[in-house]
């Protein structure tokens, strides 16, 4: 009788140890912690499902989202359009822009434009030139050229102003686009 006792208590024990294994036993991960990432790009890094929304969606275990940076691209759709770069593309000078933008968007056919490494200090500017007759309320086809020096911060911005010759503050409008610079 002690031995089917001792059997019966061995069993259970091992079938115990099993269900805790299968059902609750998570093995430590490898690389950051949940509580270590703090935006799209770590939470990308770190392998968690990222959604292919536009913006894209990176979504931790504790369900946390972090969307990525995608500028005021969204915001500025029905006045101005970049075909390239796109958003957090990898750049190299030279930087060929295209798109098209509202007629209004330019002044004398052209509209400045800038890139700012990720302090905020502008590294190279220049001007979009129409490539269309501009005196319209319709898109116009744009194009430039901005050649620079990488800088030492891996991301930075470009930055596409409205021309804005009267220099008032209500006039003033611009299309910022997250980079990534290649080194």
């Amino acid at each position: 009788m002690k031995k089917i006792i001792f059997w019966i208590v061995f069993i259970i024990i091992i079938a115990g140890a099993a269900a805790y294994y299968l059902f609750f036993y998570q093995p430590a991960e490898e690389g950051p912690k949940v509580q270590d990432i703090n935006n799209f790009e770590e939470c990308a890094e770190a392998g968690y499902p990222v959604m292919e929304s536009y913006p894209r969606q990176c979504r931790v275990p504790e369900g946390e989202i972090f969307t990525e940076d995608i500028g005021n691209e969204i915001e500025k759709s029905d006045l101005i359009r970049v075909n390239t770069p796109r958003p957090n593309y990898s750049i190299a000078s030279p930087l060929l822009i295209e798109g098209e933008a509202r007629g209004y968007w330019f002044f004398e056919a052209t509209f400045p434009i800038k890139l700012l490494d990720g302090n905020g200090k502008v590294i190279a500017q220049h001007y979009a030139q129409a490539q269309e007759e501009w005196m319209t309320e319709d898109f116009v086809p744009f194009t430039a050229e901005l050649n620079f020096i990488s800088p030492d911060t891996k991301k930075g911005t470009l930055v596409l102003e409205k021309d804005n010759p009267s220099g008032l503050p209500e006039n003033a409008d611009e299309l910022r686009i997250p980079v990534f610079f290649q080194h």
